[in-house]
This record gives structure tokens, C-alpha cells and sequence, in this order.
């Protein structure tokens, strides 16, 4: 997303060599996080580290402060680095001359000097306000999904595909499967499919059947009646019964034992329950929801998976690629979570260095979004400075990305990488992800078309 945000506030860019002037703008802007810079390569850098969404830009910057031409050059190189980049551009050199150049060389507004503080603030303010529109914009047309299944925060198309057949069945009273590997956010996308369908006022339960003990679960799953066995004190019913009317979700559905399947194809089939130590048939109304990074299959063949319970929990099966298979998410979610944990655990850190990304982005991720929600906390207590760096995520080597010598595999791999790199960058727009990588817009859309990549 444009814009980086700095302890909850949207950063602002100004680039002006006139030291009160900005004091005065540093103490006005105080709902943003004010950036200067005097001069165009302070600015450049700037522009890197920071990614504002908003910049200001006197046109009378050193060594020509009392001309335009710097100015104009700074405008110029800062729209090559961010296209999208709202520039407000004030001067007093030919208000009226300067305004129409700035324009038409892609300035978003201008303002004469001298500067009306409040007035300025109107413009910032809005300039704001239509980047994050343009921003979503932007997003939804790329097939962008951020935050709106279950809190999903994603921009792959990968994950796309998964949504839409999501969004599909949440409205059908269907089992579904979710099989992916360990980390990759399977119980947070039971939770959007839940909350998407017509159960959403009821509860949402989820047990790990991996993490209770076989003794346990069964009592977990079913509960049990006051005096059923040593310590039931009370009667106490089940995660079945507490999802009447909501979603049952079974994580690690693979980790239950054979003679507890039998009980749970009962209930799937007759939709009643006994508790433990119970007589009583107990009616249940509930969608079941199940997960698990083992392969079913397998286990069907091999007798440790009941082949009639598979079925009934598998109506519909959904494969969730690891974070690897996502393009462009590893670093979307490597922000989103130093915004998360920054806040509680070290205000003090803004974001992730330009090495920190690029470890993000070369990194495998084994343990998918899990590992990499770990690294990122871990990164934000430890960081010393404001930014991330690849050593505070302990990422400072690349992995080994194999021994691949056809030049042309190589050749694709990087291209792949580059273009995945640059539209995340660009938030799916193509013509800024075209002057990033350098190419023209036909050239991109030729290399879209034969690496199978959606634009």
C-alpha cells in the first residue's frame, strides 16, 4: 500500500531548504509523520525509505533556489521513482507559469507562495484522501483481496482463486475441507468462511484435535455428563454442542483417532450427540468446517482415515497454497505486521529497511505465514533503529535458490521474480510497474502473456 504509516499516521514528504518554514510545517502537520528533505537527492532518499503517499516541493531548491529548474528536476525524478506519488508543488517564481508547467509535468496541485498554512493543510488532507481512493481502486482491479475475508490480508492472485470458491459455497449448508500446509492461515479463513455465510450470528468454535490428548477429546468434542469418570464434577457439554447454530471448526482433522471417527461419522450422518457418560440423543445443528496438512488420501489408503467420514467432511475441498506460492504476499504481510506489533512492543519502529524487503521477498517462508508473523515480532523487538533490517529478521543470507544453469530457466525465474516484484510495488498498475522495471507497457503485457502472469 502507498504510503508507509508511522506510529498510525500517514507520512508526508517535504522537500523545502528553508529551515523556519519547515518548523512551521513539521508543528502544523502534526496528524502526520513529516519527512523533509532540502534538496533533490535528500528527497530521492527520502522517497525510498519512507514510501510517503503526499510530498510538497518548494521549486526553488539549492543550487538554483532562486530559479525553478531543480525544482522541476526533483518533480521529474521523484514521479520517475513513484508514479504515483501526489506532488503539491508551491513557489513564488511565475505563480501562474510555474503552476501550468507543474501540471502538465504531473504535479497533482500547486500552491503560490507565500504559504497559507491551513490552506496547505486543505490540500495535503485531500491529496491524502484520493490517494488512498486511487490506492483501492487500484487494488480492486488487480483482484487485490486485503482484509476482506475473515481479516485475510493477501494480494495474490493465487489466493484470489481460493476466495472466490470460498465466497461461493459459504452461503451453501456444505462441509468443507481446507488442506494446505502448517501456518498457512487455515483457521483464519474458516473464520471469513463462516462470517460470509448464513450462520454468522451463531458461534464459531474451533478445536485443534492435534493439540488435546486422545483421552481428552472425545469429552472435548461430545462433553459429558456429571460423574462420567473421575473429575466430571459437573456436566459439561462438548465443542459440538457450543457450535449449535454457528460453524464447528476441526483443525487437524487428520489427528483423530479411529475409534473417535466412528462417533463423528455418526453425528455428520444423524446430526444428535451423546455426551459421556449420557443416554440422551442431543440434536445438533452445526456447520462442520474441517483442516489438515496431512495428506487424506494417503491415510484412506492405508486404513488410518475412515473412507465414508472423509467423504462427509470433504464435500468441498479447497487447497491453500504455502505463502511461496503467493505472489507478492510476503511482504504485504510483513508490513501489516510490524504495523500490528510495533504498536504494543516498540513504537519506535516505522517499518522495513530496502534489504529487509528484499530478504522478505527472496525468502522460501517453510514455515509459511506463521514463521514469517515471528520473525516479523521478533525483528520489531530486537530492531535498534526506526526501520527493520535483514539482520534483525535473522534473514541477512539469501537461500539457496538451487543449481539451475539453462540460462533461460534462470533468465525466466528472474523475470518472474522481477514482475512479481514490481506490480506489488505498483499495487497492480501497470504503467507504474512498467517504469520500475524499466520497460514499456506493451513489453510487459508480452512478458504477462507468455509467463502465464495476470497483470
Amino acid at each position: 500500500m502507498s504510503g508507509r504509516v508511522a506510529e498510525g499516521r500517514p507520512v508526508l514528504l517535504v522537500v523545502e531548504d528553508d529551515p523556519e518554514l519547515c518548523r512551521q510545517l513539521r508543528w502544523a502537520y502534526e496528524g502526520y509523520e513529516v519527512v523533509i528533505a532540502a534538496d533533490r537527492a535528500a528527497a530521492i532518499d527520502a522517497l525510498r525509505l519512507h514510501e510517503p503517499a503526499v510530498a510538497t516541493l518548494d521549486l526553488g531548491l539549492p543550487p538554483d533556489s532562486d530559479g525553478v529548474e531543480e525544482g522541476f528536476a526533483t518533480l521529474a525524478a521523484m514521479l520517475a521513482l513513484k508514479p504515483d506519488l501526489k506532488v503539491i508543488v508551491a513557489s513564488g517564481h511565475g505563480a501562474r507559469e510555474s503552476a501550468r508547467r507543474a501540471i502538465a509535468e504531473g504535479a497533482w496541485d500547486f500552491y503560490s507562495k507565500p504559504i497559507d498554512i491551513d490552506a496547505l493543510g486543505l490540500i495535503v488532507a485531500r491529496a491524502f484522501h484520493v490517494q488512498a481512493l486511487e490506492a483501492e481502486n487500484r487494488r480492486l482491479a488487480a483482484g487485490t483481496i486485503v482484509g476482506r475475508f475473515g481479516g485475510l490480508i493477501t494480494a495474490a492472485p493465487e489466493m484470489a482463486k481460493v476466495i472466490r470458491t470460498l465466497e461461493r459455497v459459504a452461503p451453501a449448508d456444505v462441509s468443507v475441507m481446507l488442506l494446505g500446509a502448517s501456518g498457512t492461515g487455515k483457521e483464519v479463513l474458516a473464520r471469513g468462511l463462516h462470517e460470509a455465510g448464513p450462520r454468522r450470528k451463531g458461534a464459531f468454535v474451533a478445536i485443534n484435535c492435534a493439540a488435546i490428548p486422545e483421552t481428552l477429546l472425545e469429552s472435548e468434542l461430545f462433553g459429558h455428563e456429571k460423574g462420567a469418570f473421575t473429575g466430571a464434577v459437573k456436566t459439561t457439554e462438548g465443542k459440538i454442542e457450543a457450535a449449535a447454530g454457528g460453524t464447528l471448526f476441526l483443525d487437524e482433522i487428520g489427528d483423530v483417532p479411529l475409534a473417535l471417527q466412528v462417533k463423528l461419522l455418526r453425528f455428520l450422518q444423524e446430526r444428535v450427540i451423546e455426551r459421556i457418560g449420557g443416554r440422551k440423543a442431543i440434536p445438533v445443528d452445526t456447520r462442520i468446517v474441517c483442516a489438515t496438512h496431512q495428506d487424506l488420501d494417503a491415510m484412506v489408503a492405508d486404513g488410518r482415515f475412515r473412507e465414508d467420514l472423509y467423504y462427509r467432511l470433504a464435500e468441498i475441498v479447497v487447497r491453500i497454497p504455502p505463502l511461496s506460492g503467493r505472489t507478492g504476499d510476503a511482504a504485504l504481510l510483513a508490513k501489516a505486521f510490524v504495523t500490528r506489533h510495533a504498536k504494543s512492543l516498540n513504537p519506535a519502529v516505522t517499518g522495513l529497511s530496502p534489504d529487509a524487503r528484499a530478504a522478505v521477498d527472496g525468502w522460501r517462508w517453510p514455515g509459511n505465514v506463521r514463521e514469517l508473523e515471528n520473525r516479523v515480532k521478533r525483528a520489531v523487538i530486537m530492531a535498534d533503529g526506526r526501520l527493520i533490517t535483514a539482520a534483525d529478521l535473522d534473514l541477512s543470507e539469501p537461500e539457496d535458490e538451487g543449481d539451475a544453469l539453462n540460462l533461460r530457466v534462470v533468465r525466466e525465474a528472474a523475470d518472474r521474480k522481477a514482475i512479481a516484484r514490481a506490480l506489488a510495488r505498483a499495487e497492480g498498475n501497470i504503467s507504474g510497474a512498467s517504469r520500475l522495471l524499466g520497460i514499456s507497457r506493451p513489453t510487459l503485457y508480452d512478458l504477462l502473456k507468455g509467463y502465464g502472469m495476470h497483470g
